[in-house]
């Protein structure tokens, strides 16, 4: 019965996108989810990260949106980064080494136990082509980093952030 309610469930449209004034700078991440008629959106920015790392973060803070197990999951992003990570298996690759010499294993770990859950893929949407989503996310990570140290806000640190030059590996 219970998996007769999963395959019922539909389908899960996340988008996503990170932005960094500077790289590292301040940053933030942006994130459109949508599920038959509902729309959900999520931001949120730190005062010293980097692009990558908020591209990560978007679809970490997505898939942890999710209310239930075994989501059927489409994910859209303009992060050839993120997406060809998942789908070139370079994921499964620093799995396997431990996420030895990878950056951001932090993150990469975080993701890859958020994909087990689901039923995830991932697409490359071209950034700054006029798709709606992926425009909306970019407004709200803009917004949610550089946009508030514009504004005189002050932004949380990124926990896992380090600098090249304090990274052992």
């Amino acid at each position: 019965m219970a998996q007769v309610l999963q395959q019922s469930r539909p389908p899960i449209f996340l988008y996503t996108d990170g932005a960094s004034s500077g790289n590292p700078g301040p940053g933030g991440y942006g994130i459109v989810l949508r599920c038959a008629d509902r729309t959900l959106e999520l931001s949120g920015g730190f005062s010293l990260t980097t692009n990558n790392r908020m591209e990560l973060l978007a679809v970490i803070k997505g898939l942890e949106a999710l209310k239930w197990e075994n989501a059927e999951v489409h994910v859209y992003s303009d992060s050839s980064y993120v997406v060809k990570a998942i789908n070139e298996g370079w994921l499964e690759n620093w799995k396997r080494r431990g996420f030895a010499k990878v950056k951001n294993p932090d993150l990469w770990m975080r993701l890859s136990a958020l994909l087990a859950r689901h039923r995830v893929s991932f697409h490359w949407i071209k950034g700054h082509a006029g798709h709606p989503e992926n425009e909306r996310c970019d407004a709200l990570a803009v917004a949610s980093g550089a946009g508030v140290v514009e504004a005189g806000g002050t932004l949380p640190p990124d926990p896992g952030y380090e600098p090249e030059e304090n990274r052992l590996v």
